[in-house]
């Protein structure tokens, strides 16, 4: 519950946040969403790294962490508008997926969300496949990442550390950051993003994350 309700806190505010940068111009919003998103991962990464030899000692600070980071994602994920950008954050999303979903295969208890899980791997290893397939017919000037970056490392050294009794909460509520964060990527792009495959594909893929996030948020009521 107690991660729970941090990922609701925060969440409000990140939204609370993204109310109110409308209000101002188009370019004034997008240079300072972009800086500030970039400084927030920056500092996020930096502190879940400095944090490394606490994790699995301390559960509330795992947690901490956890919902500090879906909030600095949703603010990145907003600002994802070019190639590499969108191109580079949804790779990230997708290894994240698979291997946050293949610890959860061999740690929940639940068979609901070790389905689930199954579902993340098949569904995400056909998206890692189809956005390399778009970059390298378009001969686009990105190269998809093959590491996950400090932020997602940290949520999966948390899920390794959860408990036996605490691992399925704990998968759910990132999963459900994670798919918030992952919808938002694909909305902003097919609103501002700058490649017609591209866009054509976030237009594509936004209907399927929805559907698993309206999964995982049922399994996160019943947690």
């Amino acid at each position: 519950m107690t991660i729970r309700y941090l990922l609701i806190a925060t969440t409000a505010l990140a939204l609370t946040a993204c109310d109110k940068s409308a209000d101002t111009t188009v370019s004034t919003t997008t240079t300072e969403t972009t800086d500030a998103a970039g400084n927030a991962v920056d500092n996020t990464g930096n502190a879940m790294s400095n944090a490394a030899n606490d994790i699995g000692q301390s559960e509330p600070v795992n947690a901490v962490q956890d919902a500090v980071g879906g909030v600095v994602g949703q603010a990145s994920a907003a600002a994802a508008n070019s190639v590499d950008g969108y191109v580079t954050n949804a790779a990230i999303g997708d290894m994240y997926e698979i291997e946050a979903s293949k610890i959860a295969q061999e740690k929940a208890t639940a068979p609901a969300i070790k389905s689930f899980a199954a579902q993340m791997i098949k569904d995400h290893t056909a998206t890692t496949a189809e956005v390399k397939k778009i970059v390298s017919s378009g001969s686009l000037a990105v190269t998809p990442p093959t590491q996950l970056d400090a932020r997602r490392k940290g949520f999966i050294d948390n899920l390794k550390a959860a408990s036996a009794a605490d691992f399925d909460e704990v998968y759910v509520d990132q999963q459900v950051a994670a798919h918030k964060e992952a919808l938002t990527l694909h909305r902003s792009y097919v609103d501002d993003g700058d490649n017609a495959a591209l866009k054509a594909f976030a237009t594509k893929t936004a209907p399927k994350v929805q559907a698993h996030l309206d999964m995982v948020q049922k399994m996160d009521d019943a947690t």
